[in-house]
């Protein structure tokens, strides 16, 4: 089958929303705002981690840190419950993911080996024990057992002491704090706190002495594989939800026919022929199967000349087959048809041939409002020895390719003669599915305190490509 990717559009609904009130005008516009999602990527949330502890804030008459602030020891001896050596990470735990983790290392259980692992809030008391007040989590070495906030105990699990490695992380999805001990899980509890919440560790008796591992070394746990199991679990449960063949297969199937895969949907027909009954699609918007299988031909041939960087000839084919697509000079589809034209010269090193072009074809859209920032990054190509490597990278991607294409496909499916709205034009049902998706997963999130991973396709791909190779082709 004809290896495809899915639009960029199914993984983020912001700035296309921004765009949907003017598309029945140009549908165009609403690829343009699809092709500047690249310039600045969602799908990675980049946040802050913690990598040392905050010797400012911890109870510094109890304990020492070494000079790389990765190391605490007890100096004193306790007299009082409240002679905790406590600290807190320098950052709280990042929050938009699936699993948060560190770990410590006790080089030396010290007297009584009440040593600590857990997360408090900003507004714990740093001469307490994590677990001895509100908003604090903690597994205790002495006991084995789990503090959370009144101070009182429950059985949890085994002790630890002298060169053992502990280890404490949050699961957002499940909503559960967890405990690990010498690379084994130990256990997990429901969070009940809210907020940003801080990786803490604590020693409170003589010599008691622990390094801490934000994640610069290898950690004993083997988190990977633990994220692998909690995001399989999560599968299983979708899988356990039972649709009937004709529903995944005719979403497969409109999506082949929508973006005029031509090739890909004729073998896809051939090898469900003997097990699914006829897929029919419902009309929506007015459009039903037959609008959406308009044009195939035509269409695969322009994407396949577009994918392949044969811009002129795709421009060629546009204005004998639809010249209306392309009698507007100053579209949004003529301006990134254009700059593909642009980006490919550029790709090919012919940059005196790029800034000719550029002058004549890139010149009519500068200034013009919509069009500006992704001019500038088409002529920031010409800066660079090495073009792919600047922050207009993006565009020498094949994704780039491919946005160009759906626009023109989105066109030519304009032109159809039962359309009543472009809207039904710019996405497949599957499309469109995967964009309610990402929202449902983005509401779940907000309602867990903006806690949590947000869904991403190509993520979500790479994760099943072992289990179900058939989905690559999306």
């Amino acid at each position: 089958m004809t290896t495809t990717n899915t639009t960029a559009a199914t993984t983020n609904n912001t700035a296309i929303n921004s765009s949907s009130k003017n598309v029945n005008q140009d549908p165009g516009s609403y690829f343009i705002d699809v092709a500047r999602q690249y310039s600045s990527p969602v799908c990675g949330e980049t946040e802050l981690e913690p990598t040392e502890l905050n010797t400012v804030k911890g109870s510094g008459g109890f304990l020492v840190v070494s000079i790389d602030k990765l190391s605490v020891k007890y100096t004193s001896v306790n007299l009082h419950g409240h002679d905790v050596g406590v600290i807190q990470a320098d950052r709280p735990a990042p929050e938009k993911r699936h699993v948060y983790y560190f770990e410590i290392y006790i080089k030396n259980a010290g007297a009584k080996g009440q040593i600590t692992i857990g997360f408090t809030n900003h507004t714990f008391k740093m001469r307490r024990q994590p677990g001895w007040e509100a908003n604090s989590y903690g597994y205790h070495g002495d006991d084995g057992n789990l503090y959370r906030g009144p101070g009182t105990g429950e059985a949890f699990g085994p002790t630890f002491t002298t060169n053992d490695t502990v280890g404490a992380g949050i699961n957002y999805t499940s909503q559960e704090f967890f405990f690990t001990k010498n690379g084994a899980l130990v256990g997990a509890v429901y969070k009940d706190m809210k907020g940003l919440l801080f990786p803490t560790v604590a020693v409170h008796s003589q010599n008691e002495e622990i390094e801490v591992n934000f994640g610069k070394k290898p950690f004993a746990f083997d988190l990977k594989e633990y994220e692998r199991q909690e995001t399989m679990k999560q599968q299983m449960k979708v899988d356990k939800i039972s649709l009937p063949p004709t529903v995944s297969y005719g979403l497969v199937r409109s999506y082949l026919l929508h973006n005029g895969y031509e090739e890909t949907l004729n073998a896809f027909d051939v090898a469900s022929k003997s097990t699914i009954p006829p897929i029919y699609i419902a009309q929506e918007n007015g459009s039903g199967e037959q609008d959406i299988a308009y044009a195939l031909a035509q269409r695969k041939a322009l994407r396949q000349l577009i994918r392949n960087g044969e811009i002129d000839s795709a421009l060629s084919k546009l204005r004998e087959w639809y010249p209306q697509i392309v009698q507007d000079e100053k579209s949004a589809t003529c301006f990134l048809l254009h700059s593909q034209k642009f980006i490919e010269l550029v790709r090919a090193g012919a940059l005196e041939e790029a800034v000719h072009y550029g002058r004549i074809e890139l010149a009519k859209f500068f200034k013009l409002p919509g069009f500006d920032d992704l001019v500038q990054d088409c002529v920031a190509l010409l800066a660079y020895e090495k073009p792919h490597q600047c922050s207009a990278g993006y565009l020498l991607e094949e994704s780039q390719r491919e946005i160009v294409a759906d626009a023109v496909n989105a066109m030519i499916l304009l032109t159809g003669p039962n359309v009543k709205d472009a809207q039904s034009c710019l996405r497949s049902h599957l499309e469109r599915l995967l964009r309610q998706l990402t929202v449902c997963c983005l509401e779940r999130r907000s309602l867990n305190g903006g806690q949590g991973e947000a869904f991403h396709l190509h993520g979500a791909l790479k994760l099943n490509s072992g289990k179900r190779a058939k989905c690559s082709h999306l």
